[in-house]
């Protein structure tokens, strides 16, 4: 395993991704993708992997960890070596699929919907679930909020714009009757790295927060915050691929899909070993051990699972659409063409 990647919000040396050599969505969808020149896969080509330093990506954190220990769950069933990259959240995740840079990444919903639109379905296909649940609105302390309506006038927090709580956050303040732009209208949404969200709630520079596991659990055993609002339905993390890889690499394709779900089957019956590896990768990635207390609270709000639920997709389709950030989007069969039947 080789490591060429690091998270959005600690940037060193050993990074070799850049944002600028990232093509945006809008511009490629608008270029029809012809600025994307992919060198062809060889059948020893490594299978670069992408996630986020976030509890809600479980099967990833181990993997990685497991990696690092010349332990490689995925190579050792792969046959083919791994490169890891981390991203703070979906879109930037999407912009390197779409450049060419990575094949396979755990991502939420939204941008994997969001992409696969703007790809008029040529691009993204899942190959399985991860996880459900695993994120919160949480509220600073000195915050009086009892319902919805309490949101207007205040500052709320999500992790990028367009990535799954951004777009969830945008249509539950739609639904509710709130005027939302992306600089302001009757809230202010402010997309922010979720490593930031600390001392931003101890600052007093944030009201609230739309945040995964382990950033809420975070605010709220550290700063005082309160849960408004978990969600525990959401598919909130899937196993996605670019269709490149599905396509030009299937056998490849497979295997990897098969090692996910034994990996989640693995970490249920392995609790304990799974959880030291996930804490071990968390301070890999972010350089400072996450508390034992975050840790169990953040991973009892995350439930594993392999399955895709439709239902699910459709309803963030709907929710997207009411933000905003979806006006079509083809029938969803070829973005799950390649689940078990």
């Amino acid at each position: 395993m080789r490591e060429t990647g690091t998270p959005d919000f600690a940037p060193t040396k050993y990074s070799t991704m850049n944002r600028r050599h990232f093509l945006s969505l809008s511009a490629l969808s608008a270029a029809g993708f012809s600025a994307c020149t992919k060198k062809p896969a060889t059948a020893t080509s490594p299978v670069r992997f992408g996630h986020f330093p976030n509890i809600t990506h479980v099967q990833a954190l181990v993997a990685h960890q497991l990696s690092r220990q010349g332990k490689g769950w995925f190579e050792s069933r792969l046959g083919v070596p791994v490169e890891w990259f981390t991203y703070n959240a979906g879109p930037s995740a999407t912009e390197a699929i779409f450049g060419g840079a990575l094949d396979v990444t755990y991502i939420g919903p939204s941008p994997t919907l969001n992409a696969y639109a703007k790809s008029k379905g040529s691009e993204m296909r899942i190959l399985a679930g991860s996880a459900n649940g695993g994120s919160s609105i949480v509220v600073r302390k000195d915050v009086s909020i009892a319902s919805i309506a309490d949101f207007k006038g205040k500052k709320i927090a999500t992790p990028q714009l367009g990535n799954t709580q951004d777009v969830q956050l945008r249509a539950l303040l739609a639904e509710n009757g709130f005027a939302i732009s992306q600089t302001g209208g009757d809230a202010t949404i402010m997309p922010t790295q979720n490593a930031d969200l600390l001392s931003l709630f101890q600052q007093g520079g944030l009201d609230a927060a739309w945040a995964p596991e382990p950033f809420a659990s975070v605010l709220e055993l550290e700063a005082g915050a309160k849960n408004f609002l978990e969600d525990k339905d959401t598919n909130v993390t899937m196993l996605v691929s670019s269709a490149a890889f599905s396509k030009d690499r299937p056998e490849l394709s497979k295997k990897l899909a098969d090692a996910h779900r034994e990996l989640t089957d693995w970490i249920k019956a392995n609790a304990a070993e799974a959880r030291s590896l996930l804490v071990a990768e968390l301070k890999a990635l972010t350089s400072k051990e996450p508390k034992g207390e975050v840790v169990d609270k953040a991973l009892a709000r995350v439930l594993l699972t392999n399955d895709v639920s439709r239902p699910s997709l459709e309803k963030m389709v709907a929710g997207a659409k009411t933000a905003g950030f979806l006006k079509e989007i083809p029938s969803l069969d070829q973005l799950l063409s390649q689940l078990p039947k």
